[in-house]
């Protein structure tokens, strides 16, 4: 009888700790996250919509996003280069940029297109201390 009650407490916990974190998370807007296309190293990008529409890199090394703060237009892609001996990743700040999650890398890239203005705010998860922006217009 003990283990049953342990056994279906366990699903109410771990939901107790998913509320936990992401209560914590903040927002930078009340609306909802914007619809955008990631790929992953290995994955050809989508073809652009608009052929005006450009990629803007952005080097992940040396502990750092260089450049950490960038400006591009709505339905430009980012593609962060990692060059690294640690690990990294790319992960949005708040509910505006919570589609922006890339998987950990040491050598690879991973890409996310903006369809939406705004101010996209995001973080290495592994190394808080790594910040960067993408404002798009």
């Amino acid at each position: 009888m003990l283990f049953r009650h342990h056994a279906a407490s366990l699903p109410i916990a771990g939901l107790v700790l998913v509320a936990a974190l992401l209560s914590g998370c903040g927002s930078d807007s009340d609306a909802p996250a914007p619809a955008t296309t990631s790929t992953s190293a290995g994955a050809p990008a989508p073809a652009p919509a608009d052929s005006s529409a450009r990629t803007v890199t952005v080097d992940v090394s040396d502990m750092s996003f260089a450049p950490a703060d960038i400006t591009i237009s709505a339905g430009d892609t980012v593609t962060w280069k990692f060059d690294d001996r640690f690990p990294h990743g790319v992960q949005g700040i708040g509910d505006k940029a919570m589609a922006i999650n890339s998987p950990l890398f040491e050598q690879g890239e991973w890409s996310h297109t903006f369809t939406h203005p705004g101010t996209y705010r995001y973080l290495c998860p592994l190394h808080p201390d790594m910040r960067g922006t993408v404002t798009v217009e």
